[in-house]
């Protein structure tokens, strides 16, 4: 099988490389990265959430893929597209994280606009959702501009988290498929 490439003006999104474990592992130490995630990840966590999305590639086709930069090809973060876990399963989730000496630059606006686009152009379905924390306002306002809408009456309290974590709640966005797609 090729491996997996979609391209944009400035970036890579790519299949996982043992080469990204490092960086990615280094992003889930840091606390700013992982201030609506939760705690720090350990090298192992990295390492099976690495062996996941290669997993996931193989079998849908699609995951959260490795995110590089065209003009060194440093590795930013991730972005892209995996099947939602209870309680959005049956759905498409689009998920994005970067490290954060790639915030602020348009990286996660642009990964995201083509993991999109690839969505509609190779998956059958009507829409696309993402979650995150209610107080995730960068991550909030990056899937407005996305054309994604909260849905009101889809909040929930995320099922892996305790009921105590002040992560716990989750707000829901939702895009639908474009009529001329």
């Amino acid at each position: 099988m090729d491996e997996f490439r979609l391209e944009t003006e400035r970036l890579i999104l790519r299949a996982w490389r043992d080469a990204d474990v490092e960086p990615f592992a280094a992003m889930g130490r840091d606390p700013d990265v992982m201030r609506f995630l939760g705690p720090a990840a350990t090298l192992a966590e990295t390492q099976a959430a690495v062996g996941r999305m290669v997993e996931r590639q193989r079998t849908s086709g699609h995951c959260f893929w490795a995110i590089e930069r065209k003009a060194d090809a440093a590795f930013l973060g991730f972005c892209g597209l995996v099947p939602g876990k209870p309680p959005i399963d049956g759905a498409i989730e689009i998920g994005w994280r970067l490290a954060r000496h790639a915030w602020g630059q348009g990286y996660a606006s642009e990964a995201a606009a083509a993991s999109l686009a690839w969505g509609w152009a190779h998956l059958p379905v009507g829409h696309i959702v993402a979650i995150t924390v209610p107080a995730n306002m960068r991550s909030r306002a990056l899937m407005e501009r996305l054309g994604m809408t909260h849905v009101e009456d889809g909040d929930f309290d995320h099922p892996d988290l305790a009921a105590t974590d002040p992560l716990r709640r989750h707000v829901l966005y939702r895009i639908h498929r474009p009529t001329n797609v």
